[in-house]
């Protein structure tokens, strides 16, 4: 049976508004983030997806009934929840005797699946287990990725982008150095574990303009595992990483930088007849009348000679 997409059009001025706004953007804004459970969870899930979902706010979406997915198996119930809530990221959690403590983390183009990766939760201690608990309201962390192990396969590679798009925001051209506040870093050890920290910066006085840093743990603090992953094709990847027109950076002509960081620009300017040139209108500029009267006896004495010359040509 082949389904027709209804076309929707807007009614009103406030309907469009709405379509304007679900159409692809070329400057988007920061990636909403869906947090959902599966058949099963578990208490350690839970505390979980609810500090991740803290960390996230208030670009996220939380979901606290269990649903009936198996993500790897079916992934239309989940693409139906991103494009309901607009949001091209997902959390999933859930706990089976075959895969227990599962996280399944993922995202959408177009609103179909791209690529994710099951993770198995070994560890965590919660915010609430740490003395500092509190995080203001869409604070945006800086991450560390340590290690070079994040750039060896193809899965850390793209576990890497997921948790760049997870935990970051809007884009800034500077920060301020009470901003940053909140760090969370990434560890990939070569025994295959994902240590996951995230850390208070505290300033303190040092005597000087710099202030003194110190890192206090405020948690979340996760173990992780991989386990299975679905990665998306080169060809679909490309097309999901293309950039707009509008963005692309035009390379110049006849423009370069030189070791200073000093611009040169080479202009091209064709000939010029200054006898034609406009210049300003001045009296100190102005032509006396004895300088009108030779132009104008010298233009007449020089039509009087082509006159004579044209007559010489006739009669000769």
């Amino acid at each position: 049976m082949v389904v027709i997409q209804r076309v929707v059009k807007a009614t009103t001025r406030k309907g469009k508004k709405v379509l304007i706004k679900k159409e692809p953007q070329v400057n988007e804004g920061p990636k909403r983030a869906l947090f959902l459970q599966g058949r099963r969870s578990s208490d350690k899930l839970r505390r979980l997806t609810k500090d991740l979902f803290d960390i996230k706010k208030p670009d996220a979406q939380l979901l606290n009934k269990k649903n009936d997915i198996t993500v790897f198996e079916d992934a239309t119930p989940v693409e139906r929840f991103c494009r309901k809530f607009e949001t091209p990221l997902f959390v999933m959690s859930s706990h089976s005797k075959k895969r227990p403590d599962n996280l399944v983390i993922g995202r959408m183009y177009n609103y179909s699946l791209l690529d994710m990766i099951e993770l198995h939760v070994e560890n965590i201690e919660c915010m609430r287990e740490f003395a500092c608990q509190k995080i203001v309201l869409g604070t945006k962390p800086s991450l560390v990725f340590n290690g070079p192990t994040w750039e060896e396969t193809e899965e850390l590679k793209h576990l890497k982008s997921l948790f760049i798009d997870i935990f970051h925001r809007e884009e800034v051209e500077s920060v301020r150095l009470q901003g940053l506040e909140h760090t969370i870093s990434f560890t990939a050890t070569p025994e295959g574990k994902i240590l996951i920290r995230s850390f208070n910066v505290l300033m303190k006085k040092s005597g000087t303009r710099v202030p003194r840093l110190e890192l206090e743990e405020m948690g979340p603090r996760i173990d992780l595992t991989l386990r299975r992953s679905k990665l998306p094709s080169e060809d679909l990847m490309k097309e999901a990483l293309r950039k707009p027109k509008e963005l692309k950076v035009t390379k110049k002509k006849n423009i370069s930088v030189d070791g200073l960081g000093t611009t040169h620009g080479r202009i091209h300017v064709g000939k010029q007849e200054i006898q034609k040139i406009q210049t300003r209108k001045m009296k100190g500029l102005k032509k006396t009348p004895e300088e009108i009267k030779m132009k104008r006896a010298a233009k007449r004495s020089a039509d009087n000679n082509n006159v004579n010359k044209i007559k010489k040509q006739k009669l000769g």
